[in-house]
Formats: C-alpha cells, sequence, structure tokens
C-alpha cells in the first residue's frame, strides 16, 4: 500500500475501502471461501484478479498463465474452468507424472510485455461487504462482480500492448 495524504491508495491505483486495500479483500474472501464452498467456485479468477492487479505479490513466471486462464474463463465461464482445474488436479497427482497442461490456455492471448498496467475499472476494493460477508445479495451477484474484475484486469491489461 501506499499512502496518499490520508488515503490508503493500493498499487492497482484503487483507493481503499471499508476493509483497506485490495490485499485486506483478497485475505478476507480468501478467509470467507473456506465455509462456503459454493463461493470457492469463484477462487482462482480471484487469485488470478489479486496477483494481476499487485504484480510486486506475484512471481513474474506464473502471470501469463494467470493472463490466459482468466481469459479462458471470460470465453468458455466458470463450469469450464472448474473442469480445467479438476483437469489440470488429476495431472498433478503424484502417480499420474504429468506436468500442468497449457494446451487449453495456448489460443488465449500472452500477457504484454511492457510493464504493467496504471490502473483497473474494477478491483477487490469495490466489492461490497455487507453483513460480515461478500456473498450477502447471493452467490450469482458475486460471481457477476468477480466477473467484471476479470473482465477489467484482462482490459487494462490488452491496453499496455495498444
Amino acid at each position: 500500500m501506499a499512502d496518499g495524504p490520508g488515503v490508503g491508495v493500493c498499487e492497482c491505483g484503487a483507493v481503499a475501502g471499508p476493509l483497506g486495500v485490495c490485499v485486506d479483500y483478497f485475505h478476507a474472501i480468501l478467509a470467507e471461501e473456506q465455509n462456503d464452498p459454493q463461493m470457492y467456485r469463484w477462487h482462482a479468477p480471484v487469485v488470478c484478479v489479486h496477483l494481476l492487479q499487485h504484480p510486486s505479490q506475484a512471481h513474474e513466471k506464473h502471470r501469463d498463465g494467470q493472463f490466459r486462464l482468466l481469459q479462458f474463463y471470460l470465453d468458455k465461464g466458470l463450469d469450464a474452468l472448474l473442469r480445467l482445474q479438476a483437469h489440470q488436479v488429476a495431472r498433478n497427482n503424484h502417480r499420474a507424472r504429468s506436468r500442468y497442461d497449457m494446451a487449453p490456455l495456448e489460443p488465449y492471448a500472452p500477457l504484454p510485455q511492457g510493464g504493467s498496467p496504471g490502473g483497473f475499472r474494477a478491483t477487490l476494493c469495490g466489492l461490497p461487504f455487507r453483513d460480515g460477508s461478500f456473498v450477502a445479495d447471493g452467490h450469482a451477484a458475486y460471481g457477476d462482480r468477480i466477473r467484471g474484475i476479470a473482465e477489467a484486469t484482462v482490459e487494462s491489461w490488452r491496453s499496455v500492448e495498444a
């Protein structure tokens, strides 16, 4: 977090929300997911958007895969992403001796080179948190908001190329 004049500003450019900066929202989401299997369905997009919007918290070698995974999610939907994750977990089984399968992600654009975007139109700091939950108004609404943040993330990274 960078401190402005009395205002917390996140690395992604977002102003801190009621819970703090994005990393505070990220940790709160991860904690809530542990008790809510339906909310956990959006775990991968949440992790990808957070790390792509906050590059200093991510390992550079994984960013391209995270960017492609978000594009896959936006193109094919959550159910397809969950099937892909199950496929990857099965390949990672110690008995399978297979490696991560990049073939499903190859059709998607690689992460643009040249530095990270300056800002994002939607961030985790913008998620509503009511009655102690991110899903107080339902899982479908939460999923729509995560999809919007994923779209904003891909859109901003694509602007780096332009």
